[in-house]
């Protein structure tokens, strides 16, 4: 199992920025793809970010020329910087890992969330 524990949610005023971390812990695994999604209420989650282990990155339209992921292979850790915020982009932030053991199996996990809310 993948352990993932997220950082940085909060409140900001729109064209604000916040940076979102999202440290992978366990044993013996390797992280293939990395990311974000988030949730508000009355709506399914959304991907908003992800990036895979060769960094490669998708984004959702919407956050296009205004966010940016990265990782830290080395310390198992996705980032997610988010520039001029806008209301919409309220919501709940879960990171979202899909992994395979280094002794075999795989998996997905998904962390605790954590809420960003950006006022107008």
């Amino acid at each position: 199992q993948v352990h993932l524990v997220e950082s940085g949610g909060g409140l900001v005023q729109a064209g604000g920025s916040l940076r979102l971390s999202c440290a992978a812990s366990g044993s013996s695994f390797r992280i293939n793809v990395i990311g974000w999604y988030r949730q508000v209420p009355g709506k399914q989650r959304e991907l908003v970010a992800i990036i895979t282990s060769g960094g490669t990155t998708n984004y959702v339209d919407s956050v296009k020329g205004r966010f940016t992921i990265s990782r830290d292979n080395a310390k198992n850790t996705v980032y997610l910087q988010m520039n001029s915020l806008k209301p919409e982009d309220t919501g709940v932030y879960y990171c979202y890992a899909a992994w395979e053991g280094r002794l075999g199996g795989r998996g997905e996990n998904w962390g605790q969330g954590t809420q960003v809310t950006v006022s107008s």
